[in-house]
């Protein structure tokens, strides 16, 4: 997983070799005075970079392309925006199919949940190592080893699936939960380092713009993925969907050898702990980036859970198989693309506290109304509502924590948020794999999604920062 599985961050995300302007898509014109990208600013304040310096990380082929889509103007950010969209699709193709694995081994929305919080819980406890080393290692170079990391994961997760004993898999479920848990510690390290690159690719006018387009290369991932990986399923068994997942880091990995950003300096003093206060001293010494994250991780933590559970409600609720399944998860994926898509549109969004709370509350209905709905296709417009509704809230909160926070600081702050948004989710799904057991998977992600519903609006009303953000 590369951008995350999750939301994943939202933030989160793609890559490939050639620029769209060298296959000739647009008109290529070279601009002389491209302004530096958004983390050279401080840089020449602090007289940290020459002036050539300057100059060589801001050569780009600028495209004349839609208003929308201007970050993609910028080739270092082209190449890292499409590799990772490419490996994307292949994760949210495993995802589906490991799911699908879990409940055919085990029978069980219990071992769903367990799954889903091996995958989710190295976010809580290492992501905000990752944005300490985020701030202090280069972060081309950290990202191939972990995205090397996943991609043999994956190939493992093939193999194991692929050979089989007495007609079943030779995988056995808790084979899959340590793979999903190693894939959890190498995506902990990864997101920090992945979000804090991003402003080192665009001029920081076009940060809002690159942070929306990355949900929307994620989004149109969760769209392609999941309908593919359910055909997939049908025609080659989950194994083809592990195998393919491996292939697409390959996208990532060739992306990233092309790039041509220049790393700035970073001080190597101090030790991780003294670090790791410094970035939750930051992050609440500001009203709005506390009252931002404490935003997302009630959402997180009490609603997000719900995508881990869509595999149970497919089959054992609405009474449909693996492309019914992709289908639905296709659905979700479709509203999270209209979201970013939305954002990506907008140029200035006014009492952002409100609409990401209006948003946030829109997703919370719209689970609520899932877990109630026994038609598949009002299940399927109910998903692509809550996928809607959640990147507008994430996108929102993401594109707003990156532009409050500075420079030598980003990569911490951008952690914070990271374990909040990816780190939650784990606990969140073995508490309601749990409640499940006990009144049944609907009642326990309708029970959840409405203490997030009410906490949301409490924080709102409770927290003066975030009113007045704007």
């Amino acid at each position: 997983m590369n951008g995350g599985s999750t939301e994943p961050s939202p933030v989160a995300d793609p890559i490939v070799e050639r620029t769209i302007g060298e296959s000739k898509i647009g008109k290529l014109n070279v601009d002389e005075q491209t302004l530096p990208r958004a983390d050279a600013l401080d840089g020449l304040a602090h007289g940290s970079v020459t002036d050539a310096a300057v100059t060589d990380a801001t050569e780009t082929t600028v495209i004349e392309i839609p208003r929308i889509a201007r970050a993609l103007r910028h080739r270092d950010f082209r190449l890292f925006w499409i590799g990772n969209f490419l490996s994307n699709i292949g994760t949210w193709m495993q995802n589906i199919a490991q799911g699908w694995l879990v409940l055919q081994l085990t029978n069980s929305a219990f071992w769903l949940g367990v799954v889903g919080f091996s995958a989710s819980i190295p976010i809580l406890l290492f992501a905000l190592i990752g944005g300490v080393i985020a701030d202090h290692v280069n972060k081309r170079k950290l990202l191939m080893v972990t995205q090397s990391a996943m991609m043999v994961l994956a190939f493992i997760m093939a193999a194991l699936a692929w050979f089989k004993v007495g007609g079943r898999p030779l995988i056995n479920v808790y084979e899959i939960v340590l793979i999903a848990l190693g894939t959890g510690i190498a995506m902990s390290l990864n997101t920090p380092s992945y979000q804090a690159l991003v402003p080192q690719l665009v001029p920081r006018e076009d940060l809002t713009n690159a942070i929306a387009l990355n949900s929307a290369q994620f989004n149109m991932s969760r769209v392609l993925g999941p309908t593919l990986g359910g055909f997939a399923m049908a025609l080659f068994g989950v194994a083809g969907n592990f195998f393919l997942n491996g292939l697409s880091f390959l996208a990532v990995l060739v992306a990233l050898t092309r790039i041509r950003y220049i790393e700035p300096p970073v001080a190597q003093e101090g030790r991780l702990w003294e670090k790791l206060k410094q970035g939750f001293a930051y992050v609440f010494k500001h009203p709005e980036m506390s009252s931002l994250v404490l935003l997302v991780s009630i959402g997180s933590l009490l609603a997000i859970p719900y995508l881990t559970f869509v595999p149970y409600f497919a089959r054992d609720v609405l009474g449909t198989g693996e492309p019914g399944l992709g289908l639905l998860m296709a659905c979700s994926g479709a509203g999270a693309f209209l979201g970013a898509i939305t954002i990506a549109s907008l140029t200035h969004i006014r009492r952002r506290g409100l609409f990401v709370v209006r948003a946030s509350a829109g997703l919370y209905v719209a689970i609520i109304a899932f877990t109630f709905s026994r038609n598949f296709y009002l299940s399927g417009f109910l998903l692509t509502v809550a996928g809607y509704c959640m990147i507008i809230s994430v996108a929102t909160i993401n594109s707003l924590l990156q532009h409050l926070a500075e420079d030598h600081m980003r990569g911490r702050a951008m952690s914070i948020y990271s374990t909040a948004f990816l780190g939650l989710p784990p606990i969140g799904c073995l508490i309601a794999g749990s409640m499940a057991r006990l009144i049944g998977a609907p009642r326990a992600i309708a029970g959840m999604s409405a203490l997030a519903l009410m906490g949301s609006l409490g924080v709102y009303w409770g927290r003066r920062g975030l009113r007045e953000l704007d």
